[in-house]
Order: C-alpha cells, then sequence, then structure tokens
C-alpha cells in the first residue's frame, strides 16, 4: 500500500462519474430528464428550462435544490423521475470491484443521488454487495455536497473518522469540505463536464483519470 495510506481505514466514493467512467454518460440521460421535468413544472420551453436548471446547479449545489428553494419541489418526484432512466451504458467492472474488495477497512458510497438509482447502478457495475452502506441525499437531509454539513453528518451517521478517510470524487469543488474535516482526497479527473477543473488545487491529495487502474496499482495487484 502506498505510504500516504496506511492509515486509511474508511474508503468512501462518489457515484456518478467515479465509479463509472465519464465516457459512460449517464448524467446525459438525467440531463434530459431535468430540463424536462423544469420545462413540464414551470411551464417552459427547452431552452429556458435547461438555463434555470445549470443555474440552480451552479448557485445551489445541485439541480434539486434550486427547485426546491424556488419553487419548493418533492423531492422524491424530483428524484423518481429523473432517475427513470435505462442502465444499459453501464457496463459490468470486473477489476474495480477485485481491487474494491481488496481494500483493507470500510467501503461506502457518498452521493447526492438517490439509494434506489445508486443500488440500481451498482448493481450494474458488479458492485451491489460492495459497499457497507449508501449515505444519500435523503441522509443529508436534502442539503447535498458540498455543504459542510453533509460531510460532517456523513460521519457522525457511520462512525467514520475523517483523519483515517479517503473520499474519492469527480467534482474537485465537492473535495474541498472534504480536506477541511481532515479526509485524504481523490480527484477523478476524468472529464466528467461537473469537474470543471484545469488543475490539481491544494486539496486534492491524489489525482487520476482511471480509478480501477489507481486502485490497482496502490494494492499491488492489478497491472
Amino acid at each position: 500500500m502506498h505510504p500516504g495510506l496506511h492509515h486509511i481505514d474508511s474508503w468512501i466514493f462518489d457515484l456518478d462519474n467515479t465509479l463509472y467512467p465519464a465516457r459512460t454518460d449517464l448524467f446525459a440521460l438525467i440531463d434530459v430528464r431535468m430540463t424536462q421535468f423544469i420545462s413540464n413544472l414551470l411551464g417552459v420551453d427547452a431552452v429556458e428550462a435547461r438555463r434555470m436548471q445549470k443555474e440552480y446547479f451552479y448557485e445551489h449545489g445541485t439541480t434539486l435544490s434550486g427547485l426546491m428553494a424556488a419553487h419548493g419541489t418533492d423531492p422524491h418526484e424530483f428524484l423518481a423521475y429523473v432517475h427513470d432512466i435505462e442502465l444499459d451504458r453501464v457496463d459490468h467492472d470486473a477489476d474495480l470491484v477485485e481491487a474494491i474488495a481488496r481494500l483493507p477497512g470500510r467501503k461506502l458510497v457518498f452521493t447526492n443521488g438517490d439509494t434506489p438509482y445508486a443500488q440500481r447502478v451498482l448493481d450494474r457495475l458488479g458492485l451491489g454487495g460492495s459497499f457497507e452502506a449508501i449515505h444519500d441525499i435523503h441522509a443529508m437531509g436534502l442539503v447535498p455536497k458540498p455543504d459542510p454539513s453533509a460531510y460532517t453528518g456523513m460521519c457522525d451517521r457511520w462512525g467514520v473518522n475523517p483523519k483515517t478517510a479517503l473520499f474519492a470524487e469527480d467534482m474537485v469543488r465537492n473535495l474541498k469540505p472534504a480536506k477541511a474535516i481532515g479526509m485524504t482526497t481523490l480527484w477523478i479527473n476524468n472529464g466528467s463536464e461537473q469537474a470543471n477543473a484545469a488543475s490539481c488545487p491544494s486539496f486534492v491529495d491524489f489525482e487520476t483519470d482511471d480509478l480501477s487502474r489507481w486502485l490497482g496499482k496502490f494494492t499491488g495487484e492489478l497491472a
């Protein structure tokens, strides 16, 4: 194990564009559903709905948070609608399943999505039984990453010591609050739209464009 990781006893992973490659592009399908939801909800055309969607995302952390703040949107209704997508583009990832199984300690998923969607994705990847828990947007009290309360709440709920935890995430802004409470951070810089960063900032400890390869390298088992 890499010397900078000897102290890690909890491995925490974002879901989308982290546990599967950004090229899978599930978000493109979800993005269309979000635009449709806003268009239907507010009676605006697709162009205006998409503009509002992106505005809410950047100002509130998630489109859902913006919709709740501005329009009192029911989160269960929104999440069920936008996650009603086919997952046939998600491939079983035997290397990742093997690498995560070899990690010493606990493993959790920490996602701004909801558990039913996350479980469907994990099952497609072959990771359905690989994690102790999924800490989702409902567990966060509907206050998403990167709000600091999401991180402290996750640690409190599952008894995670942030100083002995690693958090892997494709959205670099979501790593800053993790680092602030003492987590080791891994940026999955795989070109996802949401990453939105050109270089490695000070709150990123490790960086990779391939999670399977990175984990394999540090467990010493995969090529």
